[in-house]
């Protein structure tokens, strides 16, 4: 589970939530915190910054080189919501196959970035498929 700071906890609950289809497992409310679970598996916590475990300067867009990944059952339905909200997609829907070893391993997959910049990959696996062979 990744534990994510954010500078507005509503707008990002709201993020995780209606757009990314995220529950609430539970909340902190004092704390501003939430830990989220999705139907499908995944799980994130979203807490409202107060100055403590922050390691550096906290500058947007937040985790650089950090890509949160989200698998999903049904990548295109959130990405609909994505796009009825407006929200740009970072890399927009598409269907990417790579190296696993062995094998290739398929996805669909898009990235948006959250309301702090954090970067999220939601991917639905579509199956595996032989190397070619030269």
């Amino acid at each position: 589970m990744s534990e994510m700071m954010v500078t507005d906890y509503p707008v990002s609950l709201a993020f995780w939530t209606e757009l990314l289809g995220f529950g609430l497992a539970f909340e902190r409310p004092a704390q501003k915190l939430a830990c989220l679970v999705h139907p499908d598996g995944a799980q994130v916590m979203v807490y409202q910054r107060d100055g403590d475990w922050e390691t550096g300067a906290m500058e947007r867009p937040f985790g650089r080189g950090l890509v949160v990944q989200v698998y999903v059952a049904d990548v295109d339905a959130v990405a609909a919501r994505v796009r009825a909200a407006g929200l740009p997609f970072y890399v927009a829907p598409r269907e990417k196959w790579r190296d696993w070893g062995d094998r290739l391993g398929g996805q669909r997959e898009f990235l948006v970035q959250d309301p702090d910049g954090y970067l999220v990959m939601v991917v639905q696996r579509i199956g595996e498929r032989p190397l070619p062979q030269d």
